[in-house]
């Protein structure tokens, strides 16, 4: 069995403008050549159009930040999944820990965009991880277990779905979860894709939670890591591809 390339998957969140977003798209593009990993960038929405053209016909794939659960229609200021597929993503980020949190976006929700993602043509990043008070009381598997199961597309595969474990408590604070927390977690996740999909032994689960240069090796190391969901550090091209050269190569 031929398992897929690890993913490292960099989120700008809602940082760049068009001179620091294209030199930044076009640095990542550079050092792109010969990893063993697949490059992903997803930039904010005003950028996607830039960086798709600086990321044309290289090893880079682009991605979106989030999209509706309705592929059109009167819903001021949001963004569509075929409208992200038509300037050229590949993937969109679903269920990402701040909608959750800042949104108020349930399982319901994220499964609904997650859906609207894969009848558009895109793969969907299905985030999900529980907060500190969740970690703390014992409940971090149950709650993992159950945002899983409701936040899973009809019809996903391997080939459409890739799932991100991103710990609340360890984005953007710098703390990141001990190797044999994010082994638990991930081997969670396994067990539970294998049940729920006929190849969710091939379905890519990345780890998100300040992630960087410097711990890349050991968390990228850990059975059941299949890349990485990168925040503040792919804001730098530079630490970027760190992380993404310490990604094994696949046999």
């Amino acid at each position: 069995m031929t398992l897929p390339r690890p993913l490292i998957a960099g989120n700008w969140k809602m940082n760049g403008h068009v001179a620091d977003g294209t030199a930044l798209a076009r640095a990542v593009v550079a050092g792109s050549a010969g990893l063993a990993a697949e490059l992903l960038i997803c930039p904010p929405a005003t950028l996607i159009g830039l960086v798709a053209r600086e990321a044309e016909g290289s090893a880079v794939a682009v991605g979106g930040q989030d999209c509706h659960a309705k592929p059109g229609g009167a819903f001021t200021g949001d963004i569509a999944a075929p409208m992200l597929k038509d300037l050229g993503c590949r993937y969109v980020i679903v269920g990402h820990s701040e909608r959750r949190t800042l949104h108020g976006e349930r399982d319901s929700d994220v499964q609904a965009k997650a859906g609207a993602a894969l009848a558009a043509g895109l793969a969907a990043i299905v985030c999900i991880g529980e907060t500190l008070a969740e970690r703390d009381s014992g409940a971090t598997l149950p709650v993992i277990a159950r945002q899983l199961a409701g936040s899973l597309p009809a019809g996903a595969s391997a080939a459409t779905l890739v799932v991100a474990y991103e710990p609340v408590w360890a984005i953007g604070t710098g703390r990141v979860a001990s190797v044999d927390q994010v082994a638990e977690v991930h081997a969670l996740i396994r067990r539970e894709l294998g049940a729920r999909l006929s190849d969710g032994a091939m379905v890519r689960i990345l780890y998100g939670g300040s992630v960087k240069p410097d711990n890349a090796v050991s968390l990228l190391g850990v059975a059941d890591v299949d890349g990485a969901l990168v925040g503040g550090a792919s804001l730098d091209a530079k630490a970027f591809l760190a992380i993404a050269a310490a990604a094994p190569a696949r046999r």
